[in-house]
């Protein structure tokens, strides 16, 4: 069963020859291999381009590299990356005239100097590249730096609940259900039962995304990388930051760790596209505070397989769930502080703050939104949307709640929705 990436296939094919290096970025196994390698190689053809001329490579193939004359085995012995002449001469041999040709080149970090390679594709006018990467390190960061303004970066997330649902069997409200449960990986997905799709996530999360992080790194103590991952995982959507978990470390663990170290760590998860933060933005003040900082899972079935699915807050995966899917569509996520000061019974005046889940922006458009499990009375809802009210502008503001409310306006132009029609309306917050 195939699962359409629609919404990333149109963003390659409205890059096309346009001068840039094409980077699709995201975490391990969310499926940017095969968008590129199968969803748009396909494109390619439909659109009349030539078989010869889309060269696909591969730099985690063991065929692949056969063909370079490269081993994996001895890459690994020698513990460097894959030539660059040899590649580099493989592509010459494959250019055989003037005509475009597309070169569609997977995990390509594990290439030496293969931000100069691919800089020099960029000099040969029949040449579009696109590659694929899933760490921030080797990618991302030198995007800006590398390339010169060259780089063109699509990042790519597991399944949106959109994606999932159109090939899951049942209705969306259990599609929810076990979206939140097990996330969107496409191979997690396209498992049958339960059992099944837990001990794929467990193993994808020891085998994979823990040993890559390993293995990149360096990391010497181990026992305390994965102490902090679990914690994170017991925590999504706290206020944190690394001072505030070496107490913890210390407390309950004993542990000597700095807030250096931690945030070394905290670095190597975000790096890896493993977990994302948000950090917290004065809106009446128009200003970013540094920490603390709430994180989120790029995947929630990884989180819930890496706490053997033992803890499971709905309301706190409902906020996961949407601060990824707001990431998804492009917008860049912050959460919203309020600074108020209010009278108290003895006439004192105190300052408090507030909280906007988050603070979404995208060019112009900005949007508030608070993510409410369930309004169950008038007085949850007014809670809720207190914060709202202490806000002076225009842009809108909105509650998703997983209660099945029609969308409406209240007296305040506040838009109530629910978790539904917000996830599987690309165009939701506009309407």
């Amino acid at each position: 069963m195939e699962i359409r990436r629609n919404f990333y296939l149109d963003r390659l094919i409205k890059r096309k020859n346009n001068g840039l290096i094409k980077v699709i970025t995201g975490i391990r196994r969310c499926g940017k291999s095969y968008l590129l390698n199968t969803i748009f190689y396909h494109h390619l053809l439909e659109c009349g381009v030539e078989k010869d001329h889309i060269i696909r490579f591969a730099f985690d193939s063991a065929d692949d590299l056969y063909l370079i004359g490269e081993s994996l085995i001895q890459m690994e012995k020698e513990k460097r990356g894959v030539d660059p002449e040899k590649f580099t001469a493989y592509i010459r041999a494959q250019v055989k005239d003037d005509a475009m040709y597309y070169l569609l080149l997977d995990e390509v970090q594990l290439m030496d100097c293969f931000e100069a390679v691919l800089n020099g594709y960029l000099r040969k006018d029949n040449m579009d590249v696109f590659v694929t990467g899933s760490n921030a390190k080797f990618l991302s960061k030198d995007i800006i730096t590398e390339f010169a303004g060259r780089g063109d970066e699509i990042h790519m997330y597991p399944l949106s609940f959109s994606e999932f649902m159109s090939v899951y069997q049942g209705d969306k409200y259990m599609g929810l259900s076990e979206y939140m449960l097990y996330g969107g990986i496409p191979l997690v997905v396209l498992r049958e039962g339960a059992a099944d799709k837990a001990a794929v996530l467990q193993n994808l999360f020891q085998e994979i995304y823990i040993r890559d992080i390993y293995k990149r790194n360096r990391i010497r103590n181990q026992g305390e990388l994965e102490d902090l991952l679990n914690i994170l995982s017991s925590s999504i959507g706290s206020l944190t930051n690394p001072e505030k978990l070496k107490n913890t470390f210390k407390t309950v663990k004993k542990s000597k760790i700095t807030s250096n170290t931690i945030k070394k760590y905290l670095d190597c998860f975000e790096d890896s596209y493993l977990i994302e933060s948000a950090q917290r933005y004065d809106i009446k003040g128009k200003s970013y505070i540094e920490t603390p900082k709430k994180y989120y899972f790029s995947d929630l079935g990884l989180r819930n397989a890496r706490i053997n699915f033992r803890q499971f807050e709905q309301t706190h995966a409902m906020e996961n769930v949407i601060y990824n899917e707001l990431r998804m569509r492009g917008y860049s996520v912050d959460v919203g502080v309020i600074q108020t000061s209010e009278k108290g019974k003895d006439g004192k005046a105190t300052r408090k703050q507030m909280e906007v889940d988050f603070v979404c922006n995208l060019g112009s458009a900005r949007y508030y939104i608070q993510s409410a499990y369930a309004l169950p009375d008038e007085e949850k809802r007014a809670q809720e949307i207190r914060p709202f009210r202490k806000i002076d502008d225009s842009f809108k503001k909105i509650v998703v709640t997983k209660d099945i409310v029609t969308p409406y306006y209240d007296e305040h132009g506040i838009l109530t929705m629910n978790i539904y029609d917000f996830l599987l309306n690309p165009k939701s917050l506009e309407s």
